[in-house]
């Protein structure tokens, strides 16, 4: 099963495993990853799933399209930069083992 790791603001690594097909966010939440709130369960209706990709995971994970409605749900996240999204809409591939993702200081 690929490997996620997730890096709390303050810098704390929590490294999780999750099934191909399935969303980061699942990973965080099926494994009690603090700071991954998750209200919509993974709809794209709330931006509390929001990441920061790394750098050099950029070119696999990719950016929202312009105009999705994932792009419209991240205007509402805190704190966005260039490199953000929302977890629940990045689907997991045997590419992303060993993704890592780094968590804004809060969600809402």
């Amino acid at each position: 099963m690929p490997k996620i790791t997730f890096i709390e603001h303050n810098g704390t690594p929590h490294t999780v495993e999750i099934g191909v097909g399935k969303s980061v966010m699942e990973a965080a939440v099926h494994n009690n990853v603090r700071g991954i709130d998750a209200d919509c369960g993974g709809e794209c209706a709330c931006a509390t799933c929001h990441v920061y990709i790394e750098p050099e995971w950029l070119a696999k994970v990719g950016l929202p399209e312009a105009g999705s409605q994932e792009a419209s749900m991240l205007s509402f996240a805190a704190v966005t930069q260039p490199d953000s999204r929302l977890s629940c809409q990045i689907i997991v591939t045997p590419e992303l083992d060993g993704l890592v993702v780094r968590m804004p200081e809060g969600q809402h």
